[in-house]
């Protein structure tokens, strides 16, 4: 650890100076993805390919810059705007139009907004900032929701031949984050899921969800019960097997005791005599991880994390641009393409000439 830090350029350590957030005079709306890193991030061009669709001048500005790349670790470093000054900024802004969250922002943005949908009281995380117009007051608010849960729902049903062949089944979560809390939303509200399995590499993580659920007032969600899985022992006494797996984990090999335990027990659902859907959020650098690959050689319906992207940014549209985005010809046929292609860009080997 010593040669990590020694390394770190000194300029590391300093406070950036900041730079003013993007509102450019010539475009009727702007719209922000703010978080960092987003050096990669599909976000920008699939609103932008929205926006030339209806034939509105937005853009969509990603509110990440890197300030210092020369030894630093891990490279390159970025950051993003205080939060404080953010939602002052967008407050202010009279053509901002919506933005949306990415981490390390999700939780901490939502002290500062005007109201919260369910959807984002329930996770416990903001992905999205809309606007409503309070006639009352005649101020507009800031409104944060949490979309990424209508991906995970959107991109399963769109891939399964029926709404309601998850009802009074089990589902399962492998991880503990923000996803895993959005995935468990969709299984609880819409999948019709009977109880929720959950499997991660660190199980403080797992307590964490449910303690957050148990403080949550009682509703019918609630009455959807999540069952930590600790170890492959635990598989031996369950009843019944999910008929949905939504992965939520980087796609990478399993290293630490903890992380081989974990995956070892996901096997063991895997191999199980129920067979059912398979999501996989994990999208980067390609959607057809090593989870997927190994989900489809044991016959489960696999769902790339593409689709989720997709549908979860389709929803931010709507929010944004009041357009049912489903219902403008061609249109999401016209995201699957940008996002299709960009991914096969960022998997394509480099030649050198």
């Amino acid at each position: 650890m010593a040669s990590i830090s020694s390394s770190r350029d000194a300029s590391q350590n300093e406070e950036p100076p900041e730079e003013p957030i993007p509102s450019p005079s010539h475009l009727d709306g702007i719209a922000y993805l703010y978080g960092h890193p987003l050096l990669n991030s599909l976000s920008p061009p699939l609103h932008q390919t929205i926006y030339n669709a209806l034939g509105l001048r937005w853009s969509q500005f990603p509110l990440s810059r890197v300030y210092a790349t020369s030894k630093t670790y891990p490279p390159p470093y970025t950051i993003s705007p205080p939060v404080q000054k953010f939602v002052r900024h967008i407050r202010d802004a009279p053509k901002f139009v919506g933005s949306s969250v990415t981490m390390p922002w999700k939780v901490k943005v939502m002290e500062h907004l005007d109201d919260l949908t369910e959807e984002a009281r329930q996770i416990g995380a903001c992905n999205t900032i809309f606007l409503r117009h309070d006639q009352k007051t005649n101020r507009r608010l800031l409104v944060g929701t949490n979309t990424d849960c209508i991906g995970i729902r959107e991109a399963v049903f769109q891939n399964t031949s029926s709404k309601d062949i998850f009802k009074g089944k089990p589902g399962l979560i492998f991880g503990g984050g923000g996803t895993a809390r959005a995935a468990i939303y969709a299984m609880r509200k819409w999948l019709g899921c009977s109880k929720i399995y959950i499997v991660n590499r660190d199980k403080s993580e797992i307590e964490a969800i449910l303690r957050e659920d148990r403080q949550r007032p009682a509703s019918n969600l609630r009455n959807v019960k999540i069952i930590p899985v600790y170890d492959l022992v635990d598989l031996a006494g369950l009843e019944e097997y999910p008929a949905i797996i939504v992965s939520a984990i980087p796609n990478l090999p399993p290293r630490s005791a903890d992380e081989i335990r974990a995956r070892r027990i996901l096997e063991g659902f895997l191999t199980s005599e129920s067979k059912g859907a398979f999501l996989e959020m994990c999208y980067h650098p390609r959607p057809w991880t090593e989870l997927a690959t190994l989900a489809s050689r044991f016959g489960w319906n696999v769902i790339l994390g593409s689709e989720a992207l997709i549908w979860q940014g389709v929803e931010q549209a709507k929010l944004w641009t009041g357009t049912d985005i489903v219902e403008v010809p061609g249109l999401i046929q016209q995201i699957k393409n940008l996002v299709e292609r960009a991914i096969e860009e960022r998997v394509a080997p480099k030649v050198n000439l």
